[in-house]
């Protein structure tokens, strides 16, 4: 918790540095060829969605449990892992098709692909 309140106060205390971070990323992102784009989408999806990879996502969980000294709760993984890369892949294909085809049409013509 209070790591959490310590993030919140360095947000909001430094909305101009995240500004020039936020900056940084659409320039990197954005000056990127339609095919890198595609590329990119297609890997984050495929590594963090991970329909095909359950065990991968059991491996991440546990190993951030025993890192913050928890017990592992295997019901909360199965949860997780059940709930998590559905609302993930949503909010990936809602970004991808309601922002991305803005900015840049072929990238998502090539993401269809």
């Amino acid at each position: 918790m209070f790591s959490l309140a310590v993030f919140a106060f360095i947000i909001v205390t430094n909305t101009r540095e995240i500004e020039v971070l936020k900056s940084f990323m659409d320039d990197l992102i954005y000056g990127l060829s339609d095919s890198a784009k595609a590329f990119i989408i297609i890997l984050l999806t495929d590594m963090f969605v991970g329909f095909h990879s359950p065990h991968g996502w059991e491996v991440i969980l546990e190993g951030v449990s025993r890192h913050l000294g928890l017990p592992e709760n295997r019901q909360f993984i199965f949860l997780f892992i059940a709930t998590f890369p559905v609302i993930l892949d949503t909010v990936f294909k809602y970004w991808i098709f309601r922002y991305l085809n803005r900015s840049s049409p072929s990238a998502v013509a090539t993401y269809k692909i």
